[in-house]
């Protein structure tokens, strides 16, 4: 059987469902992968997926250049004739589940998150919205990350009834993400994140200011890329300002953060994004680490208040300065029950075993049949 895989990345293929089509192709299935090209296109090949590079414009708006993007799709599907295509990332979910439609195949999207365009009830919001109801029409299944989510494409009517299904995240590797000894004090608090202000990096700094006063030696450390392709991108020089007046230390961007996990006795999230469910967070948990994220969609689903972390309000540096206070103030005991509750519930809820199961079990129910 073969498999197509396409999203906006191929670094988010790789990261986010490298497990998934590890199982499927021991499984002794053909993946092909059609993602724009970067670092991890190799990877995957070494994988052993067959990788074909799609040009697009990853968070443009121009029309003419969307359908492009459903015409490569049309042109790549009908030269590959799949059994199957997986979508993932908004414009590869829209337009790519187009380009099967034309095509009669049998499709399985996973909405991700909503992006900023459900942030506002404007006129690129109807588009959006049209589009799915259009290109979701014919689709097989749509899992979703988190119940917000959802509940809003099912209210809305962008999927036909029936279809949409929600998985505990995308999973964590559990095995990979494994325990690790807590670190002893000064109290260590890590972000993990693309630098965008949506991701609470700057209520984050600000909280850090308000913590060292009662906590001066505490430690807080930025983790992730910047200067990405975004309008919410924070600059460099900002970065460098804050780390310049000892408010962060910035640690630029690894593949592998286990060892900066490993580190910090906390992860803080405080995103107000439409997030489906934070990797970050849940590689933290099987890493027992507690966690402090704030009450938004998918951020919550990976805390228990009080029992595995705590949950904050969102836009307000308060209120998650208190938060990093509180921990602060606990046992260090009760801090390593924390982080050993925080790993057993991502055993419980978020083991990617899972999620694969569920994606293997969907693709052979609606595989295009022999004729």
């Amino acid at each position: 059987m073969t498999i197509l895989i396409t999203a906006n990345t191929a670094w988010s293929i790789y990261n986010f469902r490298g497990g998934l089509i590890q199982n499927l192709i021991k499984n002794g299935e053909r993946i092909v992968i059609l993602a724009p090209q970067d670092e991890f296109s190799k990877k995957l090949e070494q994988l052993g997926c067959e990788i074909i590079h799609l040009q697009m414009d990853n968070k443009g708006t121009n029309p003419i250049r969307d359908l492009a993007l459903v015409l490569t799709c049309w042109r790549v599907y009908r030269k590959i004739k799949p059994d199957i295509v997986l979508h993932y990332t908004i414009k590869n979910v829209i337009y790519g589940s187009l380009a099967a439609q034309m095509l009669q195949l049998p499709v399985i999207n996973m909405i991700t998150g909503l992006g900023t365009a459900f942030n506002n009830d404007n006129w690129l919001t109807r588009v959006v919205e049209t589009l799915y109801k259009i290109s979701q029409r014919k689709v097989k299944r749509v899992f979703f990350l988190n119940k917000e989510d959802m509940e809003i494409f099912t209210h809305r009517r962008l999927i036909p009834e029936g279809i949409g299904e929600r998985l505990p995240g995308e999973g964590v590797n559990l095995s990979h993400f494994s325990p690790a000894d807590f670190p002893q004090d000064p109290p260590h608090f890590l972000l993990i994140a693309r630098m965008l202000s949506d991701k609470g990096v700057g209520e984050f700094v600000t909280a850090a200011g308000i913590v060292r006063e009662k906590y001066p030696q505490a430690k807080f450390q930025l983790l992730g890329p910047v200067g990405v392709a975004n309008p919410n991108a924070i600059p460099l020089q900002q970065i460098k300002q804050w780390q310049a007046q000892g408010m962060v230390e910035y640690l630029g961007e690894t593949s592998d953060v286990r060892p900066f996990i490993k580190q910090a006795q906390c992860i803080v999230l405080p995103s107000y994004y439409r997030e489906g469910v934070p990797r970050s967070l849940m590689e933290a948990g099987a890493m027992a680490r507690p966690i402090i994220t704030t009450n938004n969609q998918g951020c919550r689903d990976v805390v228990d208040d009080e029992l595995t972390g705590y949950l904050c309000r969102p836009r307000d540096a308060k209120d998650l300065a208190d938060k990093i206070i509180r921990f602060c103030a606990l046992t260090p005991e009760y801090r390593k029950t924390m982080g050993a509750n925080s790993r057993k519930k991502m055993m419980m809820e978020f083991d990617e075993k899972i999620v694969i199961d569920r994606y293997i079990e969907v693709i052979h129910q609606h595989r295009q049949k022999p004729v």
